[in-house]
């Protein structure tokens, strides 16, 4: 009968023969060349292991880097947007600058009449009220302004001046129901008189007999006559004539050439008798 438990050879012994063992290979391994090639052979064998065992660590710092790279990307990617988010703006704030300088430089040659004084007004505020179309200018008693003054823009006539206080003034356009100018049609030289009606666009003429020449396209230029507009200031284009016989006058509308509806500097005239007087008194 076997025993369950068979005991070995002791523990010092087997130390003993573990000792001899490795101190014969290192002898062996030391002034032989034999062992070189047992090694290779074994780190061959485990390297599959070491590569095994290293990839965790690899994977993890692969992933590390590649996650650092992204987020050093999208650090890139936000300040490259910022950056271009702020020149996008400066770059606009300098077309809008380059518009607005081209407006003024426009503005200040836009009047042939008076060659002497002239006064650039900025728009503070719009009457939005129906019919009604007047603006609040930020130059007033102080700066010289007068009730009645003539304002223009770069492309004609915008209204007249109808209130001055110390600092600004409010002005009556064109186009309100309740402004009336002279006019003239250049092609023909003949007078007429412009009611506004409401609409930034349009404007009409009164009181125009059906054997009048007028013709669409004609240009209309101030006229003079009323003696607040000076003479030969463009106004507006006739675009449309209607020539119905139970009408007593003929229905003719135009086309204002300012924009009056996105007034932003306007030029503030002063009549030419006032001008020659300043000239004499100085």
């Amino acid at each position: 009968m076997n025993p369950i438990f068979e005991r070995g050879p002791s523990l010092r012994l087997r130390l003993f023969f573990a000792l001899l063992l490795s101190i014969g290979l290192m002898l062996i391994d030391r002034y032989t060349d034999s062992s070189t090639q047992l090694r290779s052979y074994l780190t061959a064998a485990v390297s599959p292991l070491f590569y095994v065992a290293s990839l965790p660590q690899v994977i993890l710092t692969g992933a590390s880097e590649q996650f650092m790279s992204h987020q050093r990307l999208l650090a890139e990617n936000d300040q490259l947007r910022e950056r271009l988010l702020r020149q996008s703006g400066n770059l606009q704030r300098l077309e809008f600058l380059q518009q607005e300088n081209n407006k003024l430089r426009e503005l200040l040659g836009s009047a042939p009449v008076t060659e002497g004084q002239r006064l650039v007004a900025e728009v503070l505020a719009v009457y939005s009220h129906p019919f009604s179309h007047q603006i609040v200018l930020n130059k007033g008693s102080n700066d010289g302004v007068t009730e009645f003054q003539p304002i223009i823009d770069e492309l004609g006539i915008l209204g007249q001046v109808v209130s001055v206080g110390p600092t600004s003034s409010r002005a009556l356009l064109i186009t309100d129901t309740t402004h009336a100018i002279s006019l003239r049609i250049e092609r023909t030289g003949v007078a007429v008189i412009a009611e506004g009606l409401g609409q930034w666009d349009r404007i009409r003429l009164v009181h125009l007999p059906h054997s009048i020449d007028i013709q669409d396209g004609d240009r209309l230029v101030t006229s003079g006559l009323d003696g607040r507009f000076p003479e030969g200031y463009p106004v507006a284009r006739v675009n449309r004539i209607q020539r119905d016989v139970s009408q007593p006058f003929l229905q003719v509308q135009a086309e204002p050439y300012a924009q009056l509806d996105r007034i932003r500097y306007v030029l503030l005239l002063w009549p030419q008798t006032e001008l020659d007087q300043q000239g004499d008194s100085d």
